[in-house]
């Protein structure tokens, strides 16, 4: 799989953070919400798994260690009904009522860890997620990029998929700069190592321009 063949909503701004454990995902997406709530904007901040009744389930399930090892069919399944609740009752809502919508993780983790980490059948994968999400896909994706070393080194303790070695998540960065540079009008690629303000405001003025 190379790029994500989704439709881009209508209404409202949907942009989407992406990248390996530790990268600063959710501080990033924290800091462009308060921007654009200066600006007196409507901003849903959401993530991926766990953000409905529902998807807590499945991201106790899938990030517990207790769980053990899952087939990665079965893994994948759990991470895309996820993703169709998520979006049936959060995201889709939100961008027809003309909010922005930023969420932490979408459909490129799951091409990233379940596909190249694990090495599930991309068509399979994609026509799945592509189901699953009604071909929802993000205005814009900033994939902060990170080695997986440095990124999780950050953490003391590490969930299921943290605790994967370091072969996996690299295969996992892999994926992500693959779907990045096949698309790049829809990526902004920034190195993670930089300092949050900086990311931030290179962030803030890429999504300023696609606001109306």
């Amino acid at each position: 799989m190379t790029t994500w063949p989704g439709e881009f909503s209508r209404t409202g701004l949907f942009v989407c953070f992406e990248g390996g454990e530790g990268a600063g995902k959710s501080t990033q997406a924290r800091l462009l919400v308060d921007r654009l709530r200066a600006q007196d904007r409507e901003v849903v901040l959401t993530f991926e798994p766990g953000d409905t009744a529902v998807g807590k389930e499945i991201r106790r399930i899938v990030l517990d260690p207790a769980t053990g090892e899952l087939v990665p069919r079965t893994e994948a399944l759990l991470y895309a009904a996820d993703k169709a609740e998520h979006i049936g009752r959060v995201v889709r809502p939100a961008l027809e009522r003309g909010a922005v919508v930023i969420t932490d993780r979408y459909v490129d983790s799951s091409i990233a860890y379940q596909g190249t980490g694990r090495g599930i059948d991309a068509a399979g994968l994609e026509e799945m997620l592509r189901w699953a999400t009604g071909d929802l896909r993000p205005h814009l994706t900033v994939l902060l990029d990170v080695e997986p070393a440095a990124g999780l080194g950050r953490f003391e303790g590490r969930d299921r998929i943290e605790s994967e070695p370091a072969e996996f998540h690299q295969r996992a960065r892999e994926g992500f700069l693959r779907l990045a540079a096949a698309d790049p009008d829809h990526y902004l690629v920034i190195d993670a190592r930089g300092e949050v303000e900086s990311i931030a405001a290179t962030v803030g003025a890429r999504v300023q321009g696609l606001l109306p």
